[in-house]
C-alpha cells in the first residue's frame, strides 16, 4: 500500500524522493516518479510512447474504455496504464471518458501534468520548490521537499474554522496547492501552471414526466453501484438507516454475487440513534448486519491519530467512529465498502431550503449577499472569527481575499441558472469535494479499504442536474426523485421520513473524555506560542459559558481539530 510523489529539481530529482522516505522506481527527464510508503494503492510508472505517468487509480469502466484503444492498451494492463492509454490517444477527452477515482501524474514534453478525477475522490497537490516542481497525492510527503520553503497560511485557518474544511485550492501550508477535481493542472519547466477544466456539470432542460425521470435515475443507480461490487468477492456497506445508504444497500443485496455485510455506528448510553432504522433495512435486505459501540474513551484516545491521518483537518467528530468502522470492516477480510455519501449535495438535502427561504426574504441586491447567507448556513465559527482570533491573527488577514470568493462561482449566474442548482453545485464542488470524499478516502485507506460512493457517480451527477428543481424539492420534501426511484426496494417508514442524521454527543465528550485533553491542548504553551486564538474566548467556551447556545461543543470540536492537526505536522507560529 503506497502513494506517490513527483519531484523535479536542476540536480537530483531522484534524491528529492529519497529524502520523504521514497523508492524512485523512474527518472524521466527531469522528473523523478516514485512511490512512498503510506496508506494508498499508488502504482507505476507506467510508460505509453513518450508519456511516463504513476498515479492512484481504480476504473469502474474499463472495459468501455478499452473498446476504442484496440490492441493498444494490453487487456491485463492496471487501471493507471490504460488511463494513460485514454491521455495518450484521446487527450483530456479520454480521461473525461472514464469514471472512477484516480489523481494522476504524467510526464509530457517536459511538463508535469496533473490529473485529478471528475469529482474529487483521491486527493492531489503541487507546489514550487525551489526552480523546480513537486507534486503528490500526499500533503505530509510533500511537506518535507527538501528544497521547499513553507510555513502556516493565515488565510486557511480563517476558512478551515469557517466551513470545517478547505474549500479550494488552499491548504494550511502556504505555498502548497490542492488540484481542484475535474481539471489537468499542466507545471511547465518555466514556471508556469495552466489549469484546464476537463468535466462540469452541466444544467440541462429536461421537461420529461417525473416517473420517466425516476427511471432513468434508477438504472442508472443500479449501474453506478454494480460496477462498484467486487466480483467474487465479500462487500460491506455502511449503514446509518437514512434514505441514502439505506438505497445503496438494498441495491447492493440485490446485485451482489454474495451477501452484503452492513454496518453500523452506536455510540451507546441515551444518546439518540437511528439504530432502529439501520436493523429494520438490514432486515429487510437480509444483510449480515454488524452495530459497533464507540464509547468517547476510545474517541478520546484515538482522536489525536486519526486527525494525523488527513491532509487536511476536517472539523467533523464522525472521524474517529469513521476510522473505527474501516478498521472493523477491514478486520472481516473485506476490501471494498460502499457508502451513502452524495445524496445530499447531489440531489438536494439539508441547507436548501434554509438558502431559499432567505431568497424569498432578502432586501440587499448585492452579488455577495447569497454568498454571506451560505457562510451563516454553515454554524461553525464564521461569525466567531473577531472574537476568536487573535488580534495579530485578524491584522494579518485583513487584506487576505474575502470567504465569499470561495462561492461567488458556483452561487452566482453562469453555468447553473436555477438557484437550486447552484446550491448543489456549491455543495458538490466545496463539501463533496473537499470534505466527504476526502474524508473518507483517506479514512478507509488507513485500514487497507477502498471506499467507494455510488451516489457520487459522474453519470448520477450528470442526470440530477437535468432534472427540474420541482422534482429534487418537491415542497419541502427533500430529495424527492430519489426517493421515488428507489421507492420499492426499501419500508415506506424508510422513504418517507424526513432526514435526522446522527447525533453525535461531542459536548459529552468534551466535558468528559476529552476535557483534560482540550484545556492542555488548547491554553498549552505550543497553542499560545501559536498564537492564533485568545485564550478568553477558548476559556470561556471550555467553562460552558452562554450554554443556551448548543454550538459551543461544535465549535470547540474545530479548534481542538486543527490544534492537532498543526501539532502532528509541526506547522509552528
Amino acid at each position: 500500500m503506497s502513494r506517490w510523489c513527483a519531484f523535479s529539481t536542476p540536480d537530483d530529482p531522484a534524491g528529492q524522493v529519497r529524502a520523504v522516505g521514497g523508492h524512485p522506481v523512474s527518472v524521466t527527464g527531469r522528473y523523478a516518479l516514485g512511490l512512498l510508503d503510506g496508506p494508498g494503492i499508488a502504482e507505476g510508472p507506467f510508460t505509453v510512447g513518450e508519456l511516463t505517468a504513476i498515479g492512484e487509480v481504480t476504473l469502474f469502466n474499463a472495459a468501455q474504455l478499452r473498446a476504442p484503444l484496440g490492441t493498444d492498451a494490453p487487456p491485463d494492463c492496471p487501471d493507471g496504464e490504460l488511463l494513460l492509454h485514454c491521455y495518450a490517444r484521446f487527450g483530456l477527452d479520454g480521461i473525461a471518458a472514464a469514471d472512477g477515482m484516480f489523481a494522476l501524474a504524467i510526464v509530457d514534453r517536459g511538463d508535469l501534468v496533473l490529473i485529478r478525477d471528475h469529482v474529487g475522490t483521491r486527493t492531489l497537490f503541487h507546489a514550487r520548490a525551489g526552480k523546480g516542481w513537486a507534486a503528490s497525492t500526499s500533503l505530509r510527503a510533500l511537506r518535507r521537499c527538501p528544497t521547499l520553503r513553507t510555513g502556516l497560511h493565515l488565510p486557511a485557518v480563517r476558512s478551515f474554522l469557517t466551513f470545517a474544511y478547505l474549500p479550494g485550492t488552499e491548504t494550511l501550508l502556504r505555498g502548497i496547492h490542492e488540484v481542484l477535481p475535474g481539471r489537468c493542472v499542466r507545471l511547465q519547466g518555466d514556471g508556469t501552471m495552466t489549469e484546464e477544466t476537463y468535466w462540469e456539470p452541466i444544467e440541462v432542460e429536461d421537461n420529461r414526466t417525473a416517473a420517466e425521470h425516476a427511471l432513468e435515475l434508477r438504472e442508472l443507480l443500479q449501474d453506478a453501484v454494480a460496477r462498484r461490487l467486487p466480483a467474487g468477492e465479500p462487500v460491506g456497506v455502511l449503514l446509518s438507516g437514512g434514505i441514502d445508504s439505506s438505497l445503496v444497500t438494498a441495491l447492493a443485496a440485490k446485485l451482489h454475487d454474495q451477501r452484503v455485510r452492513s454496518y453500523s455506528i452506536s455510540f451507546g448510553g441515551t444518546t439518540p440513534n437511528e439504530l432502529a432504522y439501520s436493523g429494520l433495512v438490514a432486515t429487510h435486505c437480509n444483510t449480515d448486519h454488524r452495530v459497533l459501540t464507540v464509547p468517547g474513551e476510545t474517541v478520546a484516545s484515538r482522536l489525536a491519530e486519526t486527525v494525523s491521518l488527513l491532509d487536511c483537518p476536517v472539523g467533523d467528530p464522525l472521524t474517529v467512529p469513521n476510522l473505527l468502522l474501516a478498521e472493523a470492516v477491514a478486520a472481516e477480510g473485506i476490501r471494498v465498502v460502499l457508502n451513502g455519501e452524495g445524496g445530499d449535495p447531489v440531489f438536494g438535502g439539508p441547507k436548501n431550503l434554509p438558502m431559499l427561504i432567505f431568497e424569498l426574504s432578502r432586501d440587499d441586491p448585492s452579488p455577495d449577499a447569497r454568498a454571506l447567507a451560505y457562510l451563516d448556513s454553515y454554524r461553525k465559527c464564521y461569525s466567531d472569527l473577531p472574537v476568536l482570533l487573535s488580534p495579530d491573527v485578524l491584522t494579518a488577514l485583513a487584506d487576505a481575499p474575502p470567504l465569499t470568493d470561495l462561492l461567488s462561482p458556483y452561487l452566482s449566474q453562469g453555468r447553473m441558472t436555477s438557484l437550486l442548482n447552484q446550491l448543489l453545485h456549491t455543495n458538490l464542488r466545496t463539501k463533496g469535494a473537499h470534505h466527504i470524499l476526502t474524508k473518507v478516502e483517506r479514512l478507509t485507506a488507513a485500514s487497507g479499504l477502498e471506499g467507494r460512493a455510488p451516489l457520487f457517480d459522474r453519470a448520477v451527477i450528470d442526470h440530477a442536474f437535468r432534472v427540474p428543481g420541482r422534482f429534487k424539492l418537491a415542497g419541502t420534501s427533500e430529495k424527492w426523485i430519489l426517493k421515488q426511484a428507489v421507492r420499492d426496494l426499501l419500508p415506506a417508514t424508510i422513504v418517507d421520513r424526513p432526514k435526522s442524521g446522527m447525533r453525535v454527543p461531542v459536548q459529552q465528550w468534551l466535558s468528559g473524555p476529552l476535557r483534560e485533553l482540550g484545556h492542555d491542548l488548547l491554553l498549552g504553551s505550543s497553542a499560545r506560542a501559536r498564537g492564533l486564538f485568545r485564550a478568553d474566548t477558548i476559556r470561556s467556551w471550555l467553562r460552558g459559558d452562554g450554554a443556551l447556545l448548543p454550538r459551543q461543543g461544535g465549535k470547540l470540536w474545530l479548534v481542538l481539530s486543527l490544534e492537532l492537526w498543526l501539532r502532528s505536522f509541526e506547522v509552528g507560529p
